[in-house]
């Protein structure tokens, strides 16, 4: 790494490390570009360069949060261990890594459900973050024995990632103590979850799933 290199991702680290104190301190809607760049020590001009706006930097923190998950992941997911256990152990994960954030979680949400936002989880600008995230529960799934059924092995990791969006919404506005309502909802639905994958080989069940897919892959259009 040369040393331009090196001051450059010192620089966006320290932009995304200030503008998340502020966003804790003052809130996501109070703090500026300005307000983060004049607390880094940088021009707003320079500021700038690296985030186009305060969107771009909660899609830094959504693409870093995906690195450390997997990290915290992939160590607990074994060869020879059931889905339902993968399942509680990313999930677990994934609350774990966003724990330092929960604060503004909510206003993170609001910038990330608006459509044209480049927060959006669904959207071009998250397609990276999007895509290391399902490939970890792509992961999860062909190391998990039994296998899951052949016919919905393909759309499940996605399919889980969805759930996992909806932990994640669950646990914004989990104010439990340690969002332990959240650790519930995880420990009792990943072994369900697990159950009806394997259930899905049952002709009743299995419209239900490909009813579920065609309704993603519709909506995905």
């Amino acid at each position: 790494m040369t040393v331009h290199t090196a001051k450059s991702e010192a620089t966006r680290a320290l932009l995304v490390e200030t503008a998340l104190r502020l966003f804790r301190e003052q809130g996501y809607d109070k703090t500026t570009m300005r307000a983060i760049a004049s607390a880094a020590g940088v021009s707003t001009g320079n500021a700038y360069y690296y985030f186009s706006s305060k969107d771009d930097l909660v899609q830094e923190l959504y693409l870093s949060l995906q690195d450390e998950h997997r990290s915290a992941s992939l160590p607990l997911l074994r060869e020879g261990q059931n889905l339902g256990e993968h399942l509680r152990a990313i999930l677990h994960c994934g609350i774990d890594v966003m724990a330092p954030y929960h604060e503004f979680g909510s206003n993170f949400i609001s910038v990330a459900i608006q459509p044209a936002s480049d927060a959006n989880p669904f959207s071009r600008d998250s397609a990276v973050a999007r895509a290391k995230s399902i490939a970890l529960f792509n992961h999860a799934v062909t190391t998990a024995r039994p296998q899951p059924p052949m016919a919905i092995r393909a759309d499940l990791p996605e399919l889980l990632w969805l759930v996992y969006m909806g932990v994640t919404l669950f646990w914004v506005y989990d104010k439990s103590p340690g969002q332990q309502r959240t650790r519930r909802l995880i420990d009792n639905a990943a072994p369900l979850i697990a159950k009806l994958v394997i259930l899905s080989r049952l002709p009743v069940v299995r419209k239900i799933v490909d009813d579920v897919v065609q309704l993603i892959k519709n909506a995905k259009r």
